[in-house]
């Protein structure tokens, strides 16, 4: 052997007589040797969950924040939408000449839009009808899901229902 190989193999030498030295007063009194590795490997368990739950939690909340945009859109939109039909629905019902699934003429069409929107002011969320746009806003969206003829437009049909609903809101207004 030489010195070299002498130098490296001292402190694997050293490790194993500090191991038989702590060892050999156990094994004296004919006692085994147990090392608390279950207790190690759950206290590392317990380090490692403390670290990764707060991370996951952060995770989970920034993908939810991510979509809490768009889906909100999506459920307005859907809402609007809903809120579109239900008023158009409410106003054939309720102006004399409509007919649901017949070609609306333009007074009878103009009628139904003035209290298709006169009817989503009263009923529905402000929140709800300023999403639609407001009363023009509405009143657009409405006109646009009649089945109008087709001498019927923006300034001959919508605008008076528009006016008409503006009109019977400053009577009523106190």
């Amino acid at each position: 052997m030489n010195i070299l190989s002498l130098r490296r193999s001292r402190p694997l030498a050293l490790g194993v007589a500090m191991l038989v030295a702590l060892a050999s007063p156990c094994a004296a009194q004919g006692a085994a040797v147990a090392l608390p590795w279950g207790d190690v490997l759950a206290s590392a368990v317990q380090g490692l969950g403390s670290v990764l739950v707060p991370l996951a939690a952060t995770a989970a909340l920034a993908a939810l924040a991510r979509l809490a945009g768009p889906l909100r859109v999506l459920v307005t939109t859907t809402l609007v939408e809903r809120l579109v039909r239900n008023v158009g629905d409410y106003a054939i019902n309720a102006v004399a000449g409509a007919v649901r699934g017949r070609t609306l003429t333009v007074p009878v069409g103009s009628a139904v839009i003035a209290g298709a929107v006169q009817h989503a002011l009263d009923q529905a969320p402000g929140w709800l009808v300023r999403a639609a746009g407001g009363i023009d806003g509405l009143g657009e969206k409405v006109f646009r899901s009649l089945p109008l003829e087709e001498a019927a437009t923006e300034a001959n049909t919508l605008a008076p229902a528009l006016r008409a609903t503006r009109a019977s809101r400053s009577r009523s207004a106190p």
